[in-house]
């Protein structure tokens, strides 16, 4: 109700009709004001929500952060220090500013007190931690990440109001399409004119009535190849391929009866290209510390149950030897710890649920999932039957005092890698990113590989455990993503922007979802909300060139034109007559990948460490003319390579067969990795064969290479 204050004396030399009217009109504008307490609403506290409050704020808007979280800046802040991104020359804007006074942080010596700056070794992906050239840091603990977002909140004036949960079943009003107000449940209401969903989970999208999609769509749905079920695919050494030996899934190995080992599931795998509701993997990008003045020792979890990791064991006890790969360092002897292997973090099968649960089964889903998390370090740092190497080394570390003080150390954000996602305007698949379809109307750009972890544990008709799920194909490059992703079909939301739980496929989200680029669509979403005020339209009816011309003015990366990757060398830099692996003829079912320090061209092909004698990759080529030539083969180097790959080399002469070992490449041009394969007397027509016929690890094809002997 508007409180009526006593008459000014000015208003009462107003006729009474004259002054009825104004009255009328005053509170008509109040009642207008009051539908439009602000005009931009961003739900949620990411990344992508500070950016966006941020972006609308610079553009001259009233903004609200309405964030169910108490801290910003979601797995940003939460222990992703170790920035996952591809080609960082793709990040602009405020993506990049983030990324920047990370850097002025760290170049300051106060910001290092655990650890020099001099005694770091300044690791990263792709490029150095600290990029003095660009001034740009992308390694960062996350303390350091959660001040800068505080301190954008205060730079920037903006409203942030903390822990508070949108009403999910009454909290969304509606004049048509249009969103007038958002309902917490703790009775706040906050109107305005556009809506900007930046959860993991979407929210707010779901409770808007906009289409969206949950777990994993048939390759048939849009055309793809990696999408849907993918039994029989193992792509990185998240599986159990990457043992010694089989391992059974059962208590007594070998009997069935005996009843099967926990954190295995009995259900069917489902067919290949298969659509269903599972979704990756979560895990906790957890901060672990070795320092003995800032560490606390890992805490043995309520609940804790041993059984629950007697498959590790066993994992354990063949001798696999790589638990500590993922804790990749980040500033004053921190980490971020990621999954690795076949039983590591990831908590496969036990999220499903978490996408459309309650408030009350999420707390519970992520409980039990920091209970599997905080087990298996105790199990491992504890229990006597771990080899002694791996339990003496888990023993030195703990979790750091100066992190999440207020949550036991331990991150207070699940790693959400996907939750439901939107069915917009225009759907993002892996034939956008891997270019075999344009994209139109590209709003910012994403690089990583696309990228899904496991999504299920399960029993292989020969009666062994494995995983699947796990993908890694190479984008070729950076690719653009649309606008039309961000925002719902019309009639669904005409001022809603989506740019976290965007309108993209399971295996075309893997890439995209990356927090750099929900920073960069964060701020490409506001932009849009903002030049769909001022020109009074539906966001699905916003000017491109207009929003395009902003984006570009406020410093974002919409095209890219320079190297595909920062590893990849130009076949056409390297002396000879060059193949790369794309050019080769494959049978058998090859991957991509784009992990080694140095390849040709935009990556390489790998046969999965299959063994089946089913993956051949043929290079052919006519040569200049006839006459010796020195052949050699580009293969990252890895001790996981097949030491025994059959090759073979063709020319009018016949057939040379050769047994190459792929673990011991020696570095080339351009810092790619080559096998002498020999020098051959040759024909004009000649072709190299590689295959994987009773190989003992990885058969690798980066490209081949004929020069002519001197």
């Amino acid at each position: 109700m508007l409180r009526m204050k006593r008459l000014p004396p000015s208003l009462n030399l107003i006729p009474a009709m004259k002054l009825s009217a104004f009255l009328a009109a005053l509170v008509a504008s109040h009642s207008l004001v009051q539908a439009a307490d602000h005009d931009v609403v961003i739900y949620g506290g990411t990344c992508a929500a500070v950016i966006a409050g941020v972006q609308a704020k610079k553009m001259g808007k009233s903004v609200i952060i309405v964030s169910p979280d108490k801290h910003l800046g979601g797995l940003s802040s939460g222990g992703l220090g170790f920035t996952d991104t591809g080609n960082k020359a793709v990040i602009g804007g405020l993506a990049r500013d983030f990324y920047h006074r990370i850097y002025m942080h760290y170049d300051k010596d106060s910001s290092w007190v655990q650890q020099k700056k001099s005694e770091y070794g300044n690791k990263g992906q792709g490029t150095p931690a600290m990029d003095g050239e660009n001034r740009t840091m992308w390694i960062f603990e996350p303390s350091a990440a959660e001040k800068v977002f505080e301190d954008y909140v205060k730079e920037f004036g903006l409203e942030v109001v903390r822990d508070e949960w949108l009403d999910r079943a009454k909290g969304v009003k509606k004049d048509g399409e249009k969103i007038t107000s958002i309902t917490t449940l703790s009775g706040k209401t906050y109107a305005g004119k556009m809506f900007i969903d930046a959860t993991y989970e979407g929210d707010l999208m779901a409770a808007s009535g906009v289409d969206y999609h949950v777990g994993r769509e048939a390759n048939s749905v849009y055309g793809e190849e990696h999408n849907g079920v993918q039994v029989g695919v193992l792509h990185h050494r998240h599986h159990f391929g990457a043992v010694k030996e089989p391992i059974s899934p059962y208590k007594v190995p070998g009997d069935p009866k005996s009843g099967v080992l926990a954190r295995i599931s009995t259900e069917p795998v489902g067919e290949f290209g298969t659509g269903d509701k599972r979704v990756q993997a979560y895990c906790f990008r957890a901060c672990y510390t070795k320092d003995p003045g800032n560490r606390v020792p890992f805490p043995k979890p309520e609940g804790y149950d041993a059984t629950q990791y007697e498959l590790l064991l066993r994992v354990l006890n063949t001798g696999w030897g790589e638990f500590f790969d993922k804790f990749d360092p980040v500033p004053n002897h921190k980490t971020d710890t990621n999954n690795h292997g076949p039983f590591s973090f990831d908590n496969i099968g036990y999220n499903y649920d978490y996408p459309e649960a309650s408030y009350e089964k999420r707390r519970e889903i992520i409980a039990e999932h920091r209970t599997y998390q905080q087990g298996l370090l105790w199990f491992v740092a504890n229990d006597p039957r771990v080899p002694k190497k791996v339990q003496d080394e888990l023993k030195e570390w703990g979790l750091p005092k100066d992190e999440f003080t207020d949550n036991g150390n331990w991150s207070h954000q699940l790693y959400i890698r996907e939750a439901r996602r939107m069915i917009g305007h225009f759907v993002m698949t892996e034939n956008e990113l891997r270019k075999k379809k344009p994209t139109p109307d590209s709003v910012g750009m994403g690089s990583y590989t696309i990228d899904s972890h496991n999504v299920q544990r399960y029993i292989t008709p020969e009666g062994h455990v494995q995983n699947e799920g796990d993908i890694g194909v190479s984008t070729n490059g950076p690719y653009e993503i649309a606008y039309g992703s961000l925002v719902p079909k019309k009639g669904q939301g005409s001022n809603l922007l989506v740019p976290v739980a965007m309108s993209a496929t399971h295996i075309a989200y893997g890439s995209i979802r990356m927090e750099p680029v929900f920073m960069i669509l964060g701020q490409s979403a506001a932009t849009a909300a903002v030049l769909a005020i001022d020109d009074g339209v539906a966001v699905q009816s916003v000017s491109y060139d207009k929003l395009k011309a902003q984006i570009l003015k406020d410093g974002q990366i919409l095209q890219y034109s320079g190297p595909k990757t920062s590893r990849g060398v130009d076949p056409k830099s390297i002396k000879g007559i060059v193949l790369d692996d794309t050019k080769a003829q494959y049978t058998g079912h090859w991957q991509e990948s784009g992990a080694a320090k140095a390849y040709l061209g935009d990556g390489y092909s790998h046969d999965g460490n299959a063994k089946d004698g089913q993956c051949s990759a043929t290079f052919k080529t006519t040569l200049p003319k006839a006459g010796k030539y020195k052949v050699s083969l580009a293969t990252p180097a890895n001790n996981n390579r097949a030491s025994n790959a059959p090759v073979e080399i063709h020319s009018a002469a016949g057939v040379q067969k050769l047994n190459i070992n792929l673990k011991t490449p020696k570095p080339g041009d351009g810092g790619v990795s080559w096998i002498d394969l020999g020098t051959h007397d040759l024909g004009t027509e000649t072709a190299v064969v590689i295959s994987n016929k009773d190989t003992d690890g990885y058969v690798v094809v980066d490209g081949v290479r004929w020069t002519p002997a001197e």
